[in-house]
């Protein structure tokens, strides 16, 4: 591509944004008036997902590029360590300017990531992560459960007192590339609206409790009966937390956190457009995954439906449809294609094979709702490997020794008929396996990740420091890692 058509490339991430939760997707409480003038401007693509609803392994497989159980960084204690090759360290080896400002959840800044530069990185503790995860045959008690419930109300947070750091650092950054002869890359990640639920007094005020909507299922307390989805809700024990009361109000600190985190998002984007890149830059915008928020008794992640295996995302810039809506399945795996293409980086062998596809592409195609999309979830509270595979309007999920799930989300959006445990011979069970098979051999997968995990296990130290190690209900900041003991 000519020089004068090459284009910088912004990421922004979000943590645990579930996709229903804008304006522009339709939702009639949340305020996010930037992420909807970003939408106005490009293209929402409206059936997005995650690679896997945990942080860890889905920002390995966001940095490299493919699927977690090709990459092998199965769980939160098994973070990208810089040996995969990322697509940053693509960009970065043909001379473009490739800068991480904010949460990475990778092993260490000591390894290779990619990056030119990493301002502000959160890493996962002491290298680390979360170790207790790993114990899936046997998974002990999670305390830490009840933190959640506990965090809601208004109020500051290291959270969002980070959020804000790595907002001025972005527009700092931003305004120091206006003039840059070479294409650039900025992965900017903020932690809003992640847990804890407390919030900015100015913006959890926007939300009344009493006003807030209810989770699914809550008022008849309906919950998904199947075998493996109990083992997650028995071992992530959030919803015995929360009563009506309880419930209001974190929807209000969650709303609001999500406004706090689209006012960062614009000021993001107004000093973008003030140092005269706007016209030359594509934004993507995405989170990492979604979150229950109680929904059918889940908080937070770790299952596949739409609430936390889907993400938003938005695109704009050169090249983007304005006013746009794209029905094709897309995947975080394809922001590694999209930088390639925007900043014509040349393809090398391994680029070449991965499985995303440019969204620039995308969104300039007819929509293909024929397109296979995975998810898959190896991680704490799992006694089996769980397999998401999304086409048209079908979604497959499968468990490795426990029976699947379908839904029709054309006709049960909310995912509230199985029709695999009512239509056993239903046409989609046969064609969502064969789509699975055609990626990978789950049984196969499932007995390697547990070999990988017992061999994580040892090389902690065993089960028991496993337990003892690093047991939090969220990543502590920068700042806070800085004044834990060694």
């Amino acid at each position: 591509m000519p020089k004068d058509q090459r284009s910088n490339v912004l990421i922004l991430i979000s943590d645990e944004h579930r996709k229903d939760a804008m304006g522009c997707a339709g939702h009639p409480i949340v305020r996010t008036p930037n992420l909807d003038a970003l939408a106005a401007r490009g293209t929402m693509f409206t059936n997005a997902y995650t690679p896997s609803p945990m942080c860890v392994p889905t920002r390995a497989a966001i940095a490299t590029g493919n699927h977690v159980h090709k990459i092998r960084h199965w769980d939160s204690a098994s973070p990208y360590d810089g040996q995969e090759r990322s697509w940053m360290r693509h960009l970065r080896d043909a001379d473009v300017d490739v800068v991480s400002i904010g949460k990475l959840h990778f092993r260490s800044g000591e390894d290779d990531n990619g990056f030119s530069q990493e301002i502000l990185p959160m890493h996962v503790v002491g290298g680390v992560g979360w170790p207790i995860g790993l114990l899936r045959k046997n998974p002990p008690p999670y305390d830490a459960a009840s933190e959640l419930a506990a965090d809601v109300g208004p109020g500051a947070s290291s959270y969002t007192d980070y959020d804000r750091d790595i907002t001025k650092a972005a527009e700092d950054w931003i305004k120091g590339k206006a003039g840059s002869d070479k294409p650039w890359a900025g992965f900017v990640s903020l932690v809003s609206p992640h847990y804890p639920l407390t919030c900015p007094p100015e913006f959890f005020d926007l939300y009344d409790p009493e006003k807030m909507d209810l989770p699914i299922g809550f008022a008849d307390g309906q919950r998904p009966d199947h075998s493996e989805l109990r083992n997650v809700a028995r071992f992530f024990d959030y919803d015995r937390y929360f009563d009506e009361v309880k419930t209001r109000e974190a929807k209000a600190a969650y709303y609001g956190l999500t406004s706090f985190m689209d006012d960062c998002v614009g000021r993001i984007l107004a000093a973008l457009e003030n140092s005269g890149q706007a016209e030359n830059t594509v934004v993507i915008y995405v989170s990492d995954h979604g979150d229950m928020m109680g929904d059918q008794g889940f908080w937070t992640k770790q299952v596949m439906y739409d609430q936390s295996a889907g993400v938003p995302m938005i695109a704009a810039g050169p090249g983007i449809p304005a006013g746009h809506s794209v029905a094709t399945g897309t995947t975080l795996l394809d922001i590694a294609a999209m930088a390639v293409d925007v900043t014509a980086t040349p393809h090398d062998s391994t680029s070449r094979a991965l499985p995303g596809r440019s969204l620039r592409e995308v969104a300039n195609a007819p929509d293909d709702l024929d397109r296979t999309i995975l998810s898959e979830y190896h991680d704490g509270g799992s006694t089996t490997a769980t397999f998401m595979v999304r086409w048209d309007r079908w979604k497959y999920v499968h468990y490795v020794g426990h029976p699947p799930q379908l839904f029709d989300l054309k006709a049960d959006p909310h995912e509230l008929q199985d029709l695999a445990s009512t239509d056993p011979s239903h046409a989609a069970l046969s064609e969502g396996e064969r789509r699975l098979r055609q990626i990978c051999d789950p049984d196969q997968v499932n007995e390697q990740c547990f070999s990988d995990q017992k061999q994580r296990i040892t090389d902690l130290g065993g089960e028991e420091a496993c337990l003892n190690a690093y047991c939090f209900n969220h990543t502590p900041t920068p700042t806070e890692q800085d004044k834990l003991p060694d």
